[in-house]
């Protein structure tokens, strides 16, 4: 990305050891520092710090259960673009890099919370100006009609530039049994874009694995284009159980003990069935519960409840879904 931004660079001037005579790093007039001697030391945990790298791998953490691979291959990346920006303050031109990225996994693995941490980030490291997160489909860069693509891709990438264009089930772009479909402009377009621009903007492309394969397949453009490709694992039941947990206390409520076993019962149930999705699913368990239980609240003989009442899930509330045989959604 040619220069780091301003902000970046004075954080690691800010946190640079002095020359050999004590004096300490200077900025000219126009917020430039100057290259440090080659005596100098850098406190690389400050400039950590300071970049907002453990702010965000912590929110990461926080966020997400589980993804172990993931959480340290972005670790990965941020300590690899801290290192070459704090390289670059000695003098130590490297080439630019490509950031482009490819996440593959299956819908609900927080593949869209990371990219927005991914943001975030880049943009405290000084790689992007704004580090937003522009989400969009097939539907929004793709016309119906001639001429309608281009205008519709353009704008998109107008509204991402300067953070983070996440292109999910990428692959659609491609139709290869429809020659007149119109993907093929928007992705000439994002190939255009994506060499031409990739120091104001980071493309990532998200879907199934499989699926993804076939696209690059058939687009090696887009392929050489891809820096880094990340794989979200599926989450285990224990780890679907911690994602339901912290899910009903960010809600305001909790299991009981029996609707806890049941709801680890319910997840063992439900992996195994179609259509499942990792933590969406488990966040449709979470809601299917809540809707039981404010109708049996209602629906119970004696209508004063405490706060117990209202905060709580029991069994029953979970044992309604239709995973268990019955016939309610």
């Amino acid at each position: 990305m040619g220069v780091p931004q301003d902000a970046a660079r004075r954080s690691f001037a800010m946190h640079a050891g002095g020359s050999s005579n004590g004096k300490a790093v200077q900025e000219d007039p126009a917020g430039e520092p100057d290259l440090l001697p080659a005596e100098a030391v850098v406190d690389l945990a400050a400039a950590r710090r300071e970049a907002g790298i453990d702010a965000v791998l912590g929110s990461l953490d926080t966020d997400l259960v589980g993804l172990e691979p993931v959480k340290t291959r972005i670790s990965e990346i941020a300590a690899l673009l801290l290192v070459d920006r704090v390289r670059a303050r000695f003098g130590i031109t490297a080439q630019q890099p490509t950031l482009h990225m490819c996440f593959t996994g299956n819908p609900g693995t927080g593949k869209t919370t990371v990219a927005l941490r991914m943001a975030e980030l880049l943009h405290g490291l000084g790689y992007l100006r704004r580090g937003h997160l522009v989400s969009v489909t097939r539907d929004d860069l793709v016309g119906q009609y001639v001429g309608h693509t281009a205008p519709k891709t353009k704008e998109v990438i107008k509204r991402a530039m300067g953070g983070v264009l996440f292109i999910d089930e990428a692959y659609y772009l491609y139709k290869v049994e429809n020659e007149r479909d119109y993907g093929g402009e928007a992705i000439e377009i994002l190939l255009q874009v994506m060499e031409n621009n990739r120091d104001d903007l980071v493309v990532i492309l998200a879907g199934y694995a499989d699926r993804m394969d076939e696209f690059f397949a058939a687009n090696p453009g887009m392929q050489s284009r891809i820096a880094h490709h990340i794989t979200f694992p599926d989450y285990t039941v224990g780890e679907l159980e911690q994602i339901g947990e912290l899910m009903t206390t960010t809600l305001g409520y909790r299991f009981s003990p029996q609707a806890r076993e049941v709801f680890r019962e319910y997840l063992d149930k439900r992996v195994g069935q179609p259509w499942f999705a990792n933590a969406r699913s488990v966040r449709n368990a979470v809601e299917r519960a809540r809707l039981r239980q404010a109708r049996r609240l209602l629906e119970q003989p004696d209508p004063r409840v405490d706060l117990a009442a209202l905060t709580t899930i029991e069994a029953d509330d979970l044992l309604a879904s239709r995973v268990f045989g019955t016939p309610n959604p």
